[in-house]
């Protein structure tokens, strides 16, 4: 490690940094602007300067910008020499000479980074007195609002929209002095990623517009550590709640799953929580009065539970606790899976393969690392979009790094590491049913059917591993192409196989398991990822309970069964009819949600059961990882408590979240861990808790003051060591507790660098959550050899597929306004060539009939799309649930 003296003091730093990363490192204050740890240095802002010296001799110096300077042995450089701090606070003055002095009114007020740094540079004092230059905003979409004004020009955000997220439609355009950074015509921001330029923007003028929606300073949020509930990745999330409403969800750093960023149905899909169409009220329908007391329920619970006919039907959305709670309500023999059969077999083989140990279940982290992926059926673009994300940045990465290597540059210096790396991208395969965005950045593409893409990827594993049968010698074209892929991961030092189980074929998960284990025998450090549906398919799945259909199975052999359904929609997870038919055979029906829908509408005994940031739990993500999320507020309402707790009171079991977790561990050896993945509820630092609210949190007393004077106690929680007060530590606490970033002099999400063991690093400590799903020491495992028959299509009827859509396919972030305004209307998909046979254009309509029931939709046509395949979308809420995977019968209306 390099040894640099900084201000007549020597420090150790980290090789291959520039000083800006090494200063922030070492716990300097240095301002910056266009630096990002996950954006590398530009120098544009030129705020960063600092003085450097040749040697003990050199007096005057030279002033450079800190995150161009890269650290070598012997540097001696000073931050507070007076050159330089004029130098700095001159800068600022030349920034604001535009910038309007709207802090009271502008959503970044108070953790504003432009703020801090024009404290931290000194600069106190407006000196310009002429006219200001002045733009346009443009309307942005449902997500984003625009304030071009308060522009500083430190290139931030083009640069994270179009070199990061690869997204077009925003960029910067100038004439004379003249620079705006905005869309050429104004319009919805194309990019599921577009939520990040609130956080990327260091001040106002790129916010969060459903946050303006229901304004509230930040410093006024009481906040805590989250899990998204919207997908299987679960990204790490903070979420803020004033007067009893989720105002705004940001992110929470984990460097090992989704590092800075989030999708934007993570970031704006909570307005579930807000939603009028909450369950607030307990009731026993069929009484004089449904609404009861929480006595009254329980009294009848009770009674009703404890005659030992009871089954109970689990949720891939509810949280460990909950799931295992139910599980033991009734009985682990009488426990189900609120997914369908398909689902659950196919989750099964995942689950398997992966407690096998043959193969590493990677991170995200992983992932990003890798030299060379390949994406075996699955639309990760719609159904794990930071994924996507992260593909996309391991393919750029590892152009960088071909870069870099061949001549001495270092890899932050950005600019000048893609002007030499152009158009060179790293390796990836992408294999799907339909186009993907990541096309435009595949090496090779592949649209082809379910089954063909699993001989795809049989035929890949065959060439890395001759003891496999290859495809026959006439799909000539598919075996060129599967030898070149063979290849390239063959060659990569750390290939990556993601799959998932979204086109509904389990030859496709074995297909990528054959070629992780072949890839592995070859000796690669190669992972696999398996994406899942819901935010806790994989905790549902660990528990290794049957599917839906056999619970539906169990009622026809015995009449009049009670069945207990925790957070799940029965109408989402099976077609209407055997839906009907399940609710037919049912004694009494008890369910306990968040939101009123078709099942609580069935329900005989309806509890409100509190969503993510009303209560405390535990997800599983897809790699296996057991995460913790916390209660974020307290509902007045004391009927809105976590579904678990529920279920502990009826069976008059513990409610202590720490108890619980400890018979998880005994009761389901596979959540081994569970107990240690965050700190205890009794964890203290220095006596104290750790307060959900800023210390600059305000008008506590004034929320009260139209029913009393001063403010009432503040909500105790026993499951947790966080406080819903102000008061309590103020220093850094354990990853896992972390509620905001704040540190003195960095009120702005910027004070992440200060809880980072080095800027862009873990989080000190190390990042949450617990692997439960491990790679073996000494992995065993055997190839699958049962390849399936080449696809056919057949003469009058098509394999129906679903199509997953980012906004729009989520049950709970359809209620966000802006969510729901965006997501598709409902359609069906042909190839050109089926449309043409059929006499049809797009927005002609079709009738689908499936099960003796028609389905008519407008047909879109999609030009890559297999003959032979029929897509629809999955999850919106004017489509029927189909059974996706069957062969169903399209004619033209």
């Amino acid at each position: 490690m390099p040894t640099i003296r900084i201000d007549d003091k020597d420090y150790e730093v980290r090789d291959g940094k520039n000083l800006l990363e090494s200063c922030l490192a070492l716990g300097f204050d240095l301002p910056y602007f266009c630096w990002h740890p996950a954006m590398g240095s530009v120098g544009a802002c030129r705020q960063c300067a600092v003085k450097v010296f040749k040697d003990e001799q050199d007096t005057r110096g030279r002033l450079v910008m800190s995150c161009m300077e890269p650290v070598k042995e012997g540097l001696r450089l000073s931050i507070v020499d007076p050159a330089a701090k004029a130098f700095r606070e001159q800068v600022i003055e030349w920034l604001m000479t535009n910038h309007p002095h709207d802090c009271p009114v502008c959503d970044e007020g108070g953790s504003c980074h432009l703020q801090d740094m024009t404290v931290m540079t000194g600069h106190d004092y407006r000196r310009y007195q002429y006219r200001k230059r002045t733009y346009q905003n443009q309307y942005l979409g449902p997500f984003i609002h625009h304030e071009m004004n308060r522009c500083i020009q430190c290139y931030r955000c083009v640069r994270f929209y179009r070199d990061i997220a690869g997204g077009e439609d925003l960029n910067v355009y100038a004439a004379h002095d003249h620079i705006y950074f905005g869309r050429e015509k104004e319009g919805v921001l194309q990019s599921p990623f577009s939520g990040n330029l609130a956080e990327i923007c260091p001040t106002g003028v790129f916010t969060d517009k459903t946050l303006k929606a229901h304004y509230t300073r930040k410093w006024d949020l009481t906040n805590a550590g989250s899990v998204c509930p919207h997908c299987s990745l679960g990204c790490n999330i903070f979420a803020g709640e004033r007067y009893g409403e989720i105002r705004c969800i940001t992110n929470r750093f984990n460097s090992e799953v989704n590092g800075y960023f989030l999708c934007d149905k993570g970031r704006f899909g909570y307005e579930f929580v807000n939603s009028e169409n909450r369950i607030r009220q307990p009731l026993i329908r069929g009484r004089l009065v449904d609404a009861v007391s929480e006595d009254q329920l329980l009294e009848y619970l009770r009674h009703l539970t404890g005659n030992g006919n009871i089954i109970g039907i689990g949720s891939p959305r509810a949280s460990v606790e909950t799931n295992f709670s139910l599980m033991q309500l009734v009985g682990i023999d009488n426990f189900y899976q609120g997914v369908n059969e398909d689902t659950a077999f196919l989750q099964k083989r995942v689950t398997d393969i992966l407690e096998s140990g043959t193969l590493r279940s990677n991170s995200l982290r992983d992932i990003e690392s890798s030299d060379a992926i390949l994406v075996l059926g699955e639309d990760i673009w719609n159904t794990a979009p930071i994924m996507a994300l992260t593909v996309r940045q391991s393919v750029m990465k590892t152009a960088f790094s071909q870069t870099v290597q061949q001549i001495s540059l270092p890899s932050w210096n950005d600019i000048a590491v893609r002007e030499l790396t152009q158009e060179a991208r790293g390796y990836l395969a992408n294999a799907g049913t339909s186009g993907s965005p990541l096309d435009k950045l595949a090496t090779h593409h592949v649209q082809a059917a379910p089954d063909d893409i699993a001989r795809m990827g049989y035929a890949i594993a065959a060439h890395l591993d001759p003891s496999l049968p290859p495809l026959s010698k006439q799909e000539n074209e598919l075996t060129a192409r599967t030898g070149e892929i063979a290849l390239a991961l063959s060659l990569a030092r750390k290939p990556a196989i993601i799959s998932g189980i979204s086109a509904c074929n389990e030859a496709i998960l074995k297909a990528a398991y054959n070629i992780a284990w072949a890839l592995k025998r070859m000796g690669k450090e190669v992972g696999i990822s398996y994406v899942l549906p819901e935010c806790n398919s994989m905790g549902l799945a660990l528990t290794k309970a049957p599917s839906f259909e056999k619970a539906l199975g169990r009622l026809e052999r015995n009449t009049g069964t009670t069945v207990i359904v925790a957070e799940q929609d029965i109408y989402r997870c099976l077609p209407e009819e055997q839906a009907e038919m399940f609710f037919s055979k049912c004694g009494k029906i008890v369910v306990l949600d968040v939101l009123h829908n078709r099942t609580t509408e069935r329900a005989h005994v309806l509890i409100p059961s509190a969503s993510f940031a009303e209560g405390d739990g535990s997800f599983v993500n897809n790699e296996g990882r057991i995460q913790r999320f916390y209660k974020v507020y307290a509902p007045e309402n004391n009927n809105v408590i976590e579904g678990w707790k529920w279920l502990e009171r009826i069976g008059g079991g513990n409610e202590r979240i720490d108890q619980l977790h400890t018979m998880i561990e005994k009761g389901l050896s596979q959540f081994a861990g569970i107990s240690t993945e965050a700190p205890a509820a009794g964890f203290r630092i220095h006596g104290e808790a750790v307060p959900r609210e800023p210390h600059r949190y305000s008008g506590r007393t004034a929320m009260w003051a139209h029913l009393q004077v001063s403010e009432p106690k503040p909500h105790q929680d026993n499951n947790a060591p966080l406080s819903f007060t102000m008061e309590g530590y103020k220093g850094i606490p354990p990853a896992a507790i972390i509620p905001f970033y704040w540190a003195p002099g960095w009120n702005s999400v910027q004070a992440l660098n200060k809880y980072q063991e080095i800027p862009g690093g873990k989080l000190t400590g190390g990042n949450p959550g617990v692997r439960v799903l491990n790679e073996s020491a000494e992995p065993r495992g055997d190839f699958f050899t049962d390849m399936p028959e080449a696809f056919s299509a057949r003469r009058g009827r098509w394999l129906l597929l679903p199509a997953y859509h980012l906004l729009g396919s989520g049950e709970m972030s359809m209620e966000s306004r802006g969510i729901a305004e965006l997501s598709p209307e409902p359609y069906l998909a042909l190839s050109m060539q089926d449309a043409v046979a059929m006499n049809a254009t797009t927005g002609s309509t079709m009738v689908v009939q499936i099960m003796g029931k028609a389905y008519s939709l407008p047909l879109k046509i999609a030009e890559t799309l297999t003959d032979g395949l029929a897509v629809v979308p999955a999850g919106l809420p004017a489509m029927p649930v189909l059974p996706f995977g069957s062969w169903v019968e399209i004619v033209k209306k």
